[in-house]
């Protein structure tokens, strides 16, 4: 048994065979079953269970079941999940705050919440079943396993759910032998010793798999993904969407249960995500689009501020184990650990209380949604609108964005309101003149040419080239990434900047190069570019500044802390010595900075010519669309 961190719940691995048996069959000799020396205990439960799930029974349909059950020695909710070994069930009790005889205790629900995505839970089935189990043991005296003769009948409340009644046997070992060779070796022997008395290994792998029967085909199904040919470049973007979006789904209840580097992960999905998003807009739009975008920097920010809580504490419990600990008093050492765990603690609330608000659900909906029916932009929808269209050329100097974009993205003031308010997705203003900045030049012309709307029939309402839109996001990318790079490097050296800025503008770098990544991941991805070199250069680009930040924001906590302990009369000296190795730290990390670069550089280089002749094909290719197009 695991228990789960901070939840009044425990999770237990349950590997187990089912037999389907008739009423007139008989138990044979237990002891027949090689290991088994003797059986213990004999009971009789009854035990009666609900089973819920959502209209379109999505727990159902990924082999999870949730239930209430009544009677036997594991009363509670339960949730069962398919593994690579038997099945693992987590359990909270019935009474838990929050629960009712419908409703399940929030901490269990948050293990499906990203399933479900808000949607109602009801009944779908219930299960009555009088249990008589045998303990078996080994020679040693310890339960190896349970034998348990079961008399089941249900009663589905799906349409065209019909009540049943059968007997079956289940043989599930005990759970320290979950995963070992003894206990598939007394599984395999089980089985013989069972079928050999007339049973049969079951075809329904659960209880509530027989109880719902054909009617589970009479269900409403979840909603299909769109398919695209994959020839087709856009087909290649929602399959990155896709991938992030099952990323975040997959990583909810493991951020829940405060699993290792779970944060750390969700968060990168998220950031990923929307920059794939930004990336795409051109081959995706409108203003469900954008609103999603600013949905995942609301998210990305939350995680962002529990996993810079969670490195700073990483890293100084580190560093405190080294030789440099030996300069440090033992009360400060306790001290700054507890705070720091404390810290992190905090801001891991704050992440549940994100991922438990309606505000989060909708945003895995609206993702679900856009993988569902992608807004696949079209130049006649672009000029219906009385938009650039995408991928023009917008004068320089030209904002190029219409009011209510830049709006859209610069999202203070809600921010603030989110700060004061408690259990919802909040954020700090983390936008500036930079983000603005990209929200115009995306709106205004991110994405591939399109030929002169007197040339085109609007109606025709065909799509972009996607390859093209990509291509261009590509090169729009790199050159922003230097023009940062070059000031990053201009205003190092001018000490009358301050130190905060001028490091800021190797963060910012960082954060370009991410797209960069990202964008280069994509057109690979898409198109016959190989762009693997590129991308490989931008991750190590990437990983020497963010060991470069994290050292930074690492130094200025420490800088933090020793202020507040200075104003309580403390002493500060073990701050000093922490933040001078940071400080020391953070000079060295970035000594690889140049190096870096260039290879970021000479990556693109060596693209560049192969994406240019691609846009001008791609340029060509469309031209000819449009000209046959206003033929027509």
């Amino acid at each position: 048994m695991v228990e789960t961190r901070g939840w009044n719940m425990s999770q237990h691995l349950e590997v187990e065979a089912k037999f389907s048996v008739s009423e007139s069959t008989e138990i044979p000799d237990l002891t027949g079953i090689h290991g088994v020396t003797g059986t213990d205990q004999n009971e009789v439960h009854n035990l009666s269970a609900v089973y819920f799930d959502t209209e379109d029974l999505r727990l159902t349909r990924a082999k999870i079941t949730l239930r209430r059950r009544t009677g036997g020695t594991d009363a509670g909710w339960h949730i069962k999940f398919p593994g690579t070994f038997g099945r693992t069930e987590v359990r909270a009790g019935l009474e838990e705050p929050g629960a009712d005889e419908s409703t399940p205790p929030p901490a269990l629900l948050g293990h499906v919440r990203a399933l479900i995505q808000g949607r109602p839970l009801r009944p779908i089935a219930e299960v009555s079943n009088e249990r008589h189990v045998s303990y078996l043991k080994n020679e040693q005296g310890d339960i190896v396993a349970e034998f348990c003769d079961d008399h089941v009948s249900t009663v589905c409340h799906l349409p065209g759910g019909a009540r049943k009644q059968w007997r079956e046997w289940e043989f599930e070992l005990a759970e320290q032998l979950g995963e070992q060779e003894d206990g598939w070796q007394l599984l395999k022997s089980a089985t013989d010793v069972l079928t050999r008395a007339g049973a049969f290994v079951s075809d329904s792998p659960s209880k509530l798999v027989s109880a719902l029967g054909d009617a589970i085909r009479y269900a409403p199904t979840p909603p299909e993904k769109a398919t695209l040919p994959e020839d087709d470049p856009a087909h290649a973007v929602l399959a990155a969407i896709e991938a992030n979006v099952n990323k975040i789904v997959e990583y909810d209840p493991k951020v829940r249960a405060d699993e290792w580097d779970s944060v750390h992960q969700m968060r990168v999905a998220t950031r990923e995500l929307r920059s794939h998003m930004q990336t795409f807009e051109g081959i995706l739009g409108g203003e469900d689009y954008l609103q999603l975008e600013k949905e995942l920097k609301l998210l990305a920010t939350i995680l962002g501020r529990a996993r810079d809580a969670e490195v700073i504490e990483e890293r100084l419990a580190a560093l405190i184990d080294t030789e440099i600990g030996d300069a440090i008093d033992e009360e400060t050492t306790k001290d700054l650990l507890e705070d720091l765990s404390s810290d992190y603690r905090r801001e891991h609330a704050r992440v549940i209380a994100a991922l438990d608000n309606e505000r989060y659900a909708q945003l895995l909906q609206s993702l679900e949604d856009l993988l569902v029916n992608p807004p696949l932009v079209t130049v006649a929808e672009e000029q219906s609108d009385g938009e650039t269209p995408t991928g023009s050329n917008v004068p320089e100097g030209s904002t190029g964005a219409p009011a209510e974009v830049v709006e859209q993205l610069d999202h203070a003031g809600e921010a603030a309101e989110l700060e004061d308010t408690p259990g919802v997705m909040e954020t700090t203003d983390t936008s500036d003149a930079t983000d603005l900045e990209e929200a115009a030049s995306r709106e205004a012309g991110d994405a591939a040419e399109t030929p002169d709307p007197d040339e085109v029939d609007p109606a025709a309402g065909y799509k972009v080239d996607a390859a093209a839109v990509l291509l261009k996001h590509l090169d729009k990318t790199h050159s922003k990434v230097v023009k940062r790079h070059k000031k990053a490097l201009k205003e190092w050296e001018d000490h009358d900047i301050p130190t905060a800025e001028r490091e800021e503008n190797f963060h910012n770098v960082r954060k370009a190069i991410k797209k960069l990544r990202y964008s280069a991941e994509a057109v690979g991805d898409a198109t016959e570019v190989n762009t693997k070199k590129l991308y490989k250069a931008c991750s190590k680009l990437q990983s020497v500044l963010g060991d470069f930040q994290d050292a930074v924001t690492s130094r200025d906590e420490l800088l933090r802390r020793a202020h507040t302990a200075h104003k309580k009369g403390k002493n500060t000296f073990a701050y000093g010595v922490l933040y001078q190795h940071e400080q020391m730290l953070s000079r060295k990390y970035l000594e690889g900075y140049r190096d870096a670069y260039q290879g970021v550089a000479a990556a693109y280089d060596k693209l560049e010519k192969t994406t240019k002749k691609l846009t001008r094909e791609a340029e060509k290719k469309e031209g000819k669309k449009n000209r046959k197009s206003h033929k027509k």
